[in-house]
C-alpha cells in the first residue's frame, strides 16, 4: 500500500548556525539551498524529519 499524499515543504531559513543534526535532516530531505522547495511523501518518516527543523523550513501544501 503506497501513500499517494504529497506535501511541499519549503526552506525558509538558513542552516549555518545550526546543530549537525537539523544541518543532516535538511540534507536528507533533499534541501540544500535556501528558498528552495520539494515535493515530498506524507509519511510519518518524513513529518517527523519535518518537525524536527520546523524553525527552518514551511510546510507550502499538503497534497502537493
Amino acid at each position: 500500500m503506497k501513500s499517494s499524499k504529497k506535501i511541499k515543504v519549503k526552506f525558509i531559513h538558513s542552516g549555518i548556525a545550526t546543530p549537525p543534526k537539523h544541518r543532516a535532516t535538511l540534507k536528507g530531505l533533499g534541501l540544500t539551498r535556501l528558498l528552495q522547495e520539494r515535493i515530498l511523501p506524507d509519511t510519518p518518516q518524513v513529518r517527523g524529519m519535518v518537525a524536527k527543523i520546523s524553525h527552518l523550513v514551511k510546510i507550502v501544501e499538503e497534497n502537493a
